[in-house]
């Protein structure tokens, strides 16, 4: 026996068996000597009538004064009738990341969420799991999330959203008893600021589209004699069209049934905002009654599998947009070129709110500054007739005004 500190601790030589040198003033502390030279600092005590040993840590990770502090604080534990391991065992029997995560998922992710949030959801915790999978749920702090959300400052979008999955799965980790209450660790992390992306198509666009969904569907001579169709589906053509022409989701258009339809509407039992119908015009209407309907298939875009919808349509979006010079045009910006249009057009924001389902009109309002042209416009409208009444000539070539 001898006092532990660095000097005993580094001279204490190895051996063929690994054995035990203890501290000649704290009882039950000792440094255990590996025969590899390892060594690694123990507590061996007794509590409720059975011997235990609590590791405090490796020789180098801890240096002999430290081990010397966390085997009095155990000794304290003993003397108050606490058993100074049974944090520590229940902490490494408490569930990982990666254990939360999958419950998260199975308990209330798939039975609350739709499939493509539930999509949304496991891309986020793929981003969680690459960092902190192996970590222990109680375990985890605030620097822990904020390093996590650092690492995707270049993709703010991603990182806004994984904090906020992030921090409902752990407000349920503490309904679940996995963590004291008040003690999500998300809390107070600022998320970054989001600038939403704005792209609509204007007419000469539609122009260029147009034609290049005619390329991509026309019959091509084989040279011998015969046709072959272009190398995209016509039903994936007319999906793009239907976008377009609806303002619908992917979704909501990938996975149209012909139960769906009615006469001049859609009535979706389904979507991100719940059941839904969308009002169509005569042109989605001409669109509908050109697509072939397929015996055994209830799918209005029909797919490659037999019996199911098409899955995947950013390959052909890809092809098309780069034969119509449009490389920066997402297939959700179709959407928005039916919103842009009907503001346009001087339909109102709430008119407009309801032909693209959305639930609450902060929604709608990112399509305001569209407004712009045509309140002028109704404005021209209105002051040429009060201005000839009190004798105000107007001028089609106004100078706008400089504000100083």
């Amino acid at each position: 026996m001898a006092k532990l500190n660095k000097r005993t601790v580094t001279s204490a030589p190895k051996k063929a068996e690994p054995y035990l040198l203890f501290d000649d003033e704290i009882h039950g502390f000792a440094v255990r000597v590996h025969p590899s030279g390892e060594k690694t600092f123990v507590m061996r005590y007794r509590f409720g009538g059975a011997d235990r040993k609590l590791s405090l840590g490796r020789f180098g990770d801890l240096t002999a004064d430290q081990a010397r502090r966390l085997a009095l604080k155990a000794r304290v534990s003993l003397a108050e009738r606490i058993d100074p391991g049974a944090a520590r065992r229940k902490l490494a029997a408490s569930p990982t990341i990666k254990d939360l995560s999958e419950r998260f998922m199975r308990e209330h992710v798939e039975v609350r969420c739709k499939p493509c949030t539930q999509g949304d959801y496991r891309h986020a915790l793929t981003v969680v799991a690459a960092k902190l999978a192996r970590r222990r749920v109680a375990e985890v702090t605030r620097s822990d999330i904020a390093e996590l959300h650092q690492s995707l400052t270049q993709k703010p979008y991603l990182a806004n959203r994984t904090l906020t999955v992030l921090s409902k799965m752990f407000n349920l980790a503490e309904v679940w008893g996995l963590r004291p209450d008040g003690s999500n660790p998300c809390r107070h992390i600022k998320k970054y600021r989001e600038v939403k992306r704005e792209r609509y198509l204007d007419a000469e666009e539609l122009g260029r589209l147009s034609r290049a969904f005619e390329r991509a569907t026309r019959r091509i001579p084989d040279g011998r004699g015969r046709y072959v169709e272009g190398p995209e589906s016509k039903y994936v053509i007319a999906a793009f069209k239907l976008l377009i022409l609806t303002g619908c989701r992917l979704n909501e258009v990938q996975t149209l049934k012909w139960d769906h339809v009615r006469e001049d509407r859609l009535e979706l039992p389904d979507s991100k905002t719940g059941a839904k119908t969308v009002p169509l015009g005569n042109e989605a209407l001409n669109v509908l009654h050109s697509i072939p309907r397929k015996k055994d298939n209830p799918y209005v875009i029909v797919g490659d599998i037999e019996g199911q919808c098409a899955t995947d349509l950013q390959p052909p979006w890809q092809r098309i947009r780069k034969l119509a010079g449009l490389d920066d045009v997402r297939i959700h910006d179709l959407r928005h070129t039916f919103a842009s249009f009907a503001v346009s057009n001087g339909e109102s924001l709430p008119m407009i709110g309801k032909l693209l389902g959305h639930t609450q009109a902060q929604t709608t309002l990112r399509y305001a500054h569209l407004a712009r042209a045509p309140l002028r416009a109704a404005a021209s409208r209105v002051t040429a007739q009060l201005g000839h009444a009190l004798g105000i000539a107007g001028d089609s070539k106004v100078v706008p005004l400089r504000v100083a």
